[in-house]
């Protein structure tokens, strides 16, 4: 067999150091799938861990029944048997036993991977010897995992898209036969057509959450198939330089036999030319397991010249030519040796650990991206919950009545009057063919009598001056237009006005809210009816001082008074925290150390113009004391600076959405401090 087989065979893999010879193979060193050329470490490699002739407590002496070749001798060397004892005792060659990448120590191992790798897993991956199957086993396992929740989003968005689609039906066909039949008109139809239009919103919200599924799926199989992909290069790369360790472990071993072949054939020859007995010594030969008997055999079937004569000449020419065969024998095993040594230290050392991490490194792909996009899924989930929720109740009056707000302005009371005058309209007094109520006395009709309740009022209409087409009721109820508006005047102008520290407005609400609404569940997170507040707002906005907030029609519901409250602070032409001032606000609200957020916060309270000052430090000190109750009303300072932030700041600014976690943290931040920004700057003085 040719000496270079086992460099042949390693020459093959892809990655090897025999491959830099070949400029333009496609696994070069310069474009090796996971980084780095192998040439010149493979080559220090071998300069610190080279062959030596004698061994060492960290060598690997070969077996003395297979002795390696020594250089070659002439015929006049032999001096017989004690000789070639000799030569067979001290005939061995070592091999300097190299570390492998899991025994080197740390400061000593080289950089195989990446500084962010965890080496302590490589490390026990390369002490296993099933490594390699372990994790393609666990790759396929995770790949399952993906395929599964990758079924399951695609599943889910069936679902949700079939829900949405029906829903948006529905809605819109339910708008639309009740548009043609006979059915409510007034605050009803009203009514009936804005709830359906929540329903479509809610429909629309599930078809884009159907939308985000579908894309998470396909995202996930894509994942997959790249994983897998990847996962059979590198279990094809495995097996080929298995398969070229294994080949030039075979050369070896063939190598091996030949060298022992030649090696009892030259001690059959020392026997025929000391002229002792063929077969005495066959058998003093014998190994204990019967191999040395057959070797011989193998050797008397092809050496027959062995047996022709015994011509000092003949035999000493047969000597050469044997030990001239042995030598050759030998340095072909010395270096088949040798190559397999370099294949099965470079494949320990470099080849697997690169390997693994590849193997690894997919592992931890689809692991990580299985569960971001599960984490992704309930997180939009979630939203897409909450979004039903905001739908359905709104938190700010702005943002619409909600179901539930909407089916509350329904009112059968009013509908039914309206109803009742158009139908007495069209089909009453002349148009009517039942019985007739009056008539002329000659056709037997009598005036009717007047009930007490009539004439009671009629009394009282006499007795005031009212003429018999006026309403004591309508009088009495109506609000006189004073002339000084409340909403949407700066808030410096109606204090100078009014010649007031505190805006009347806010003084008469807070007060109000605070004798009614401390112990109220959700208090200035829960909106008024529309109709009361719009009445209401109109009521203080012509007479503030002739409106009675301790009224039953207030008191009662008194989340109506809140939503009037936050509905003058929107309303104001400059928010509270002013247009100037808001990029201040939101700079130091963005300061992650709490004192110094704090510090810059009070700063730019005190920037504050006067009037906006004073109203701020009173709106705090009612909120201070809403906080107080939170384990009543579940309103703490971060659920109040969630509803006030946008409410203080504005909403009409361009990028303020934006900023809306800075706003709520701003005004968590002030109410938080509100003693230190406040209340101590008072006492002082």
């Amino acid at each position: 067999m040719s000496d270079d087989g086992g460099a042949a065979a390693w020459a093959n893999v892809p990655g090897s150091d025999y491959e830099h010879h070949n400029p333009g193979s496609p696994h070069s060193p310069t474009r090796y799938p996971y980084g780095g050329s192998l040439s010149e470490a493979h080559h220090r490699s071998l300069s610190r861990d080279s062959l030596t002739a004698e061994g060492s407590s960290s060598s690997i002496p070969l077996p003395p029944t297979k002795p390696t070749s020594p250089a070659p001798r002439s015929s006049s060397e032999s001096h017989g048997w004690s000789s070639t004892t000799k030569w067979r005792e001290s005939a061995q060659v070592t091999l300097e036993r190299r570390d492998t990448y899991s025994t080197l120590p740390t400061e000593a191992a080289p950089s195989i991977v990446e500084p962010n790798f965890d080496e302590n897993i490589l490390r026990a991956l390369c002490d296993l010897d099933c490594s390699v199957p372990l994790l393609l086993d666990r790759i396929k396992q995770s790949m399952v995992s993906c395929k599964e929740a990758a079924t399951f989003l695609r599943k889910r968005a069936a679902i949700e898209e079939e829900y949405g689609r029906n829903m948006q039906k529905l809605a819109r066909t339910s708008s639309d036969v009740y548009a043609t039949a006979d059915a409510k008109a007034g605050s009803f139809v009203h009514a009936w057509q804005m709830s359906m239009k929540i329903h479509e919103v809610l429909a629309e919200n599930r078809l884009k959450f159907a939308q985000r599924l579908n894309e998470m799926s396909e995202e996930l199989l894509n994942l997959i198939k790249e994983v897998d992909k990847n996962r059979k290069q590198t279990k094809d790369l495995a097996s080929r330089y298995e398969r070229a360790l294994q080949d030039s472990e075979s050369i070896t071993e063939k190598s091996k036999s030949r060298f022992d072949m030649t090696a009892e054939e030259l001690e059959r020859l020392l026997l025929q030319k000391e002229g002792e007995s063929f077969k005495e010594n066959a058998v003093q030969l014998r190994s204990p397991g019967g191999g040395g008997k057959r070797v011989i055999g193998k050797v008397a079937a092809k050496g027959g010249l062995l047996l022709k004569g015994k011509n000092p000449g003949n035999l000493a020419r047969q000597e050469d030519d044997v030990r001239a065969r042995m030598s050759q024998a030998s340095d072909t095993y010395r270096k088949a040796v040798t190559e397999t040594q370099t294949i099965r230290q470079e494949y320990f050392n470099f080849q697997l650990p690169r390997i693994l991490r590849a193997l690894k490194e997919c592992n931890d792909e689809i692991d990580l991206g299985t569960q971001y996009h599960l984490s992704r899924y309930a997180f939009i989930f979630e939203t897409v919950v909450l979004g039903d929720g905001t739908t359905l109740s709104p938190i700010g009056i702005e943002d619409g009545p909600g179901l539930k707000g909407t089916i509350e302005t329904i009112d059968n009371r009013s509908d039914f009057k309206v109803y009742m005058q158009n139908y007495a309209y069209a089909h009453g007094g002349a148009n009517y063919r039942g019985p007739r109520r009056e008539g002329p006395a000659e056709q037997g009709f009598v005036p009717p009598l007047l009930n007490l309740g009539d004439r009671s009022n009629q009394q009282q209409q006499l007795q005031s001056g009212y003429t018999s087409g006026s309403s004591p009721g309508a009088s009495t109820s109506a609000v006189h237009d004073r002339g000084r508006p409340t909403f949407g005047v700066d808030l410096a102008e109606q204090m100078a006005r009014d010649n007031v520290e505190v805006p009347p407005i806010m003084e008469k609400c807070c007060e109000a809210i605070e004798k009614y609404g401390l112990r109220s569940q959700g208090i200035y997170r829960i909106s008024g009816t529309v109709t009361k507040v719009n009445r209401l707002k109109e009521k203080l906005d012509k007479d503030l001082d002739s409106v009675n907030l301790d009224a039953e029609e207030w008191s009662s519901d008194i989340n109506n008074v809140t939503s009037v409250l936050k509905l003058w602070l929107r309303e104001l032409p400059d928010p509270l925290f002013t247009q100037e001032l808001h990029q201040g606000f939101i700079d130091a609200a963005k300061i992650e150390n709490d004192r110094l957020r704090h510090i810059r916060l009070h700063e730019r309270v005190n920037d504050l113009p006067d009037a906006n000052y004073a109203t701020l430090k009173y709106l705090m000190g009612h909120l201070h004391r809403i906080v107080e109750y939170e384990t009543v009303n579940q309103m703490s300072v971060s659920n109040l600076a969630i509803v006030f932030g946008p409410t203080l700041f504005g909403q009409n600014a361009s990028g303020q959405m934006a900023d809306a976690s800075w706003q709520n943290k701003a005004i968590e931040t002030i109410l938080e401090h509100y003693a230190d920004i406040f209340v101590d700057e008072a006492d002082g003085a």
